[in-house]
């Protein structure tokens, strides 16, 4: 059975310590943490007091985010991501995550191929260096300068950089892109969620819409997690819901566990 995670995201308004609680009472693999939520990174605890904290409750931190636009690099991106990446080797996580641009620049097919290679040549010797993984998170938004999942195993397996660099497979995205390929030896991680209206077609739906995987789902979470499952894919499922009613739960682990139980029993 899939091992779930929680993406601060899914608890956008709890603090660390508090996702660190839900994500241990529901025997979660792991959690992945963000800079551009509310408030304080790690609540305002140290990076090393973050790992201690984390490693107490047997929970890992499989990623911090994010790099924006890490496909538009400069001098100063490069900066950020290194920035990033002294936190994250702070804190023991595993990987950071790189998000495209997604403004309907760098759409073409050369263009977004000659951007990619570009930025994953100078980061690959900074995350070697750091002993850490980048997740290139692929978004299915037509305006996204890297829709396809396709695009990237091409470049990392061109460049030979497969050890360094992984690809996150986010049920939401790969419905919007329309992609059917799974690539599960070089994903990293799974982003689970759920849209739940179905009067939305797939060019309509937008963050606000990613809610909690149930039976009203109409992303077929459930036959891609399966199709990952069956192809070979070991590692985690991070729920990473971005809707406010999510957000606004009372008892989030209570409507994770509903989630979890209702993926676990479909897929048995």
């Amino acid at each position: 059975m899939p091992g779930f995670s929680i993406n601060h995201m899914t608890m956008a308004n709890a603090s660390y310590q508090e996702l660190l609680d839900v994500a241990s009472g529901l025997n979660c693999v792991g959690v992945e943490l963000r800079t551009d939520l509310a408030g304080a990174l790690f609540s305002g605890s140290s990076a090393e007091v973050a790992a201690l904290s984390a490693q107490s409750k047997g929970l890992r931190i499989l990623a911090l985010s994010e790099v924006k636009g890490f496909n538009d690099l400069s001098d100063g991106k490069l900066e950020q991501a290194e920035s990033l990446m002294k936190i994250a080797r702070s804190c023991g996580a595993e990987a950071i995550s790189l998000i495209p641009r997604n403004d309907g620049k760098f759409t073409a097919q050369t263009i977004r191929k000659s951007q990619l290679r570009q930025a994953l040549v100078a980061l690959e010797p900074l995350l070697r260096s750091y002993e850490l993984i980048g997740m290139i998170d692929p978004l299915g938004f037509e305006e996204s300068s890297l829709r396809y999942k396709v695009d990237v195993v091409n470049v990392i397996e061109t460049l030979g950089s497969s050890d360094r660099f992984k690809i996150v497979h986010d049920t939401f995205h790969h419905h919007l892109s329309g992609e059917d390929a799974f690539y599960p030896d070089h994903t990293g991680i799974v982003h689970v969620s759920g849209v739940v209206d179905f009067n939305l077609a797939s060019h309509q739906m937008q963050d606000t819409h990613r809610v909690l995987v149930n039976k009203f789902d109409c992303l077929d979470n459930v036959g891609q997690i399966k199709t990952l499952l069956n192809e070979g894919y070991t590692g985690p499922f991070s729920h990473e819901a971005f809707s406010p009613q999510v957000h606004a739960f009372t008892d989030p682990g209570a409507e994770l566990f509903g989630s979890f139980n209702y993926i676990t029993s479909s897929l048995g």
